[in-house]
Formats: structure tokens, sequence, C-alpha cells
């Protein structure tokens, strides 16, 4: 089993390489008479897309997806939907030079071992590329949720190298190319990342995801849990390099009559577990969290060594995102939004007959409370 494939009753097929024809995904168990167009996908991708400020990688790509099957006359049918976007804007003679050598830090030496040949042009099938057909695929999961259940999902940058937010504020994260939660902050992000991209230097990020309105049910006791597989997710991301739900590595220092959530006849008073207790929803804002490591391709000279075993000194050149973070926040929606239909559809096929078991404990945290 290769391992392109995710979910159970709502599975996601990914495929293609950077600088391949094409990439695309087949989504397979969409539920039919979903209402969707290939211009639904337009926002969605173009949040993820490079090039549209000088604080991604140059590269430009139309991002138009074709639907190629499981639609019919604007709704789906419930037979797998296949999403493809071609590429229009490689340059893989940038990657002429590379070849032969293994950059530090990337996929190279890792996918050289396993299948003793790789694909070097813009890193194949391990570049970030990828994850343009993941938020497809989100785009898809995002409308069914909302419109069955209300779900809403959305994420923002929460640190950028060692710049916090300094205050939060939802409706300024689109309207910066950073998804940054503090407009007045963007000048600074600005002013760093200039000064970053002129060192040729790269540096790693934080990125919050959340959910609201998910029912309180969803999700698997022991291995089906709904943290472990939005941590298993989010973890595939290109980059990631840790995961937290809720809290997360907070917990170390917290006490448990500070970590508890509180439960009152009129909601809960904390959400430290980020609205999952057991590895089922509690109803509650379902909070998670990504750590991106630095960017890997680098024009800064490096040593390493070639394919023959020889050390060599290797420079990449190309066009190279400074922190990948900036664009990771439309994948890891989508990520969440995906696990949490798959999650819906597996609880709607064994409990969709139990209903609302009282009590029923309001999801928000009360007034005047922590909200973790």
């Amino acid at each position: 089993m290769s391992s392109n494939s995710f979910g159970k009753l709502l599975t996601v097929t990914t495929f293609g390489e950077s600088h391949g024809p094409a990439i695309g995904c087949v989504v397979d168990g969409c539920p039919p008479g979903l209402e969707i167009a290939a211009e639904e996908f337009a926002h969605d991708l173009q949040r993820r897309a490079t090039g549209k400020s000088r604080h991604t990688s140059a590269r430009r790509e139309a991002d138009e997806v074709e639907i190629l099957s499981g639609v019919y006359e604007g709704r789906t049918t419930g037979t797998p939907i296949a999403l493809l976007i071609r590429n229009t804007d490689q340059r893989s003679k940038d990657y002429a030079n590379i070849a032969q050598q293994f950059r530090p830090g990337h996929a190279d030496y890792s996918y050289w071992q396993k299948y003793g040949i790789r694909d070097p042009r813009g890193g194949g099938r391990s570049s970030a590329r990828e994850t343009t057909m993941r938020v497809a695929a989100g785009v898809i999961a995002k409308k069914w949720l909302a419109q069955r259940y209300g779900v809403r999902v959305r994420g923002y940058l929460a640190q950028l190298g060692e710049i916090a937010p300094q205050g939060f504020d939802w409706n300024a994260v689109e309207d910066n190319p950073f998804f940054w939660p503090v407009a007045e902050q963007v000048p600074e992000l600005e002013s760093y990342m200039d000064a970053l991209r002129k060192s040729g230097d790269s540096i790693g990020a934080r990125v919050n995801v959340v959910a609201d309105g998910v029912p309180a049910g969803w999700g698997e006791p022991i291995y089906g849990k709904l943290d472990g597989e939005l941590a298993a997710a989010l973890m595939s991301i290109n980059a990631v390099k840790g995961v937290e739900i809720g809290d997360g590595f907070a917990a170390v220092t917290q006490k448990g009559t500070e970590h508890r959530d509180l439960m009152t006849p009129q909601g809960f008073l904390s959400n430290h577990a980020g609205g999952i207790l057991g590895g089922i929803a509690t109803g509650q804002q379902i909070t998670a969290s990504i750590v991106l490591k630095p960017t890997s391709s680098l024009r800064l000279p490096g040593q390493t060594v070639d394919a023959g075993g020889q050390p060599v000194e290797v420079v990449t050149t190309g066009r190279h995102d400074p922190c990948v973070g900036i664009r990771a926040t439309p994948i890891a929606e989508a990520m969440m939004a995906l696990v949490l239909m798959d999650q819906a559809l597996r609880h709607r096929a064994q409990c969709g007959d139990v209903g609302q078991v009282p009590p029923r404990i309001p999801g928000d945290v009360r007034p005047g409370q922590a909200d973790g």
C-alpha cells in the first residue's frame, strides 16, 4: 500500500508531481446531491497559491480545476469525484544542478533511499505543490459540513519566527497575505520578510485552525479517535514537524485543576482539551495548531553529499518560499474539514439513530471564564 490515500468513508487520493503535466485527486464517498461547480474551487486555491505577494515563491500557476467525474448537472452523483489541475509554470531547468545532490533538510535523500530513484524537479511528489489538491478536496468538505451541520472551519497564522499576534481579529485574517489576525502588525511582518528574503535564509511558523459547530459525539474510541486522525492529517502536510490539540504541550506545566474543562448546565467553563475528550467531540470548538519548519531549499551554500556518496557544496536556485507557513492556513483548514466530514459520515453510519442524548451542555465557553 503506497499511502497516497486517506480517510475511510470519505477517501481522498492525490496524484502528480510538482513539475509533471498535471496534479489531481479523487474524492470517493461524497454523498450525492451536493451542488458544486468548478469556479467554487478558485477562492481557496488562490488563498494557497504562490506568486500573490513578494513574500512567497514567484511561481504563478493558474490552478484551474477540471471536474472529470462524479458531478452531473452541477450536483455530486455519489460516484468518485475526479479533479485535475494542469501545471502551467514549471521551470525544471532550475533543478538541473542538484539532480545528483541531496539538499539538506529536504526529502531528496529519504526518497532516494526508499525508491532508489527520485524526481528532482521541484521536489517531485514531496513538493508542497501536492497540497493544492488537498485544498481542492477540502472545498467539497467545507461546503458539505456547512450545509449539513453548520460547521465552519477557519485558520490563521499564529506565529512567524519570533513574532506573535498582539491581539486578535478574525476580520483581519483575510485582508493580508499572511492570514495574520492583527492588521496593525502587518507592516512589521512585511519588513521582517523583506530582510529575511534579502539574507537568503528562511524561517518557521505556526498556524492555528479551528472548527465551530461540530456536534458532540463525532469521533471514535481508541483507534479512530478524532484527535488522533486530525493530528495524523495535519502532520501529513509538508514541512509540519509538530501538532497540538487544544493546549497541547502547554499542558506540561498545567495542574489538573487548571487543565480540566469544568462543566455547568449553561456550558463549559474552558476548552483546554480542544473540544475532544476520549477521541470524541464534546460540542466545543475544535482547536489545533501546527508548526512548520523553515524552508530547506536555500541559495546559501551548505554541505551535503551527491548520489555517488561524495561530499559537495549545494546551492539551491529556483523559486522558493522563505516561509512555507505563510501559505499553510488553507491547507490546514482543508485537512481538518476532510477529517471532520469523514468522521461525520462514520458517525451517521453507526450512530445516526441515537440522536441527541440529554443533558446537552452548550459547547461555547461561558463569558468571563478562561477560554483555553
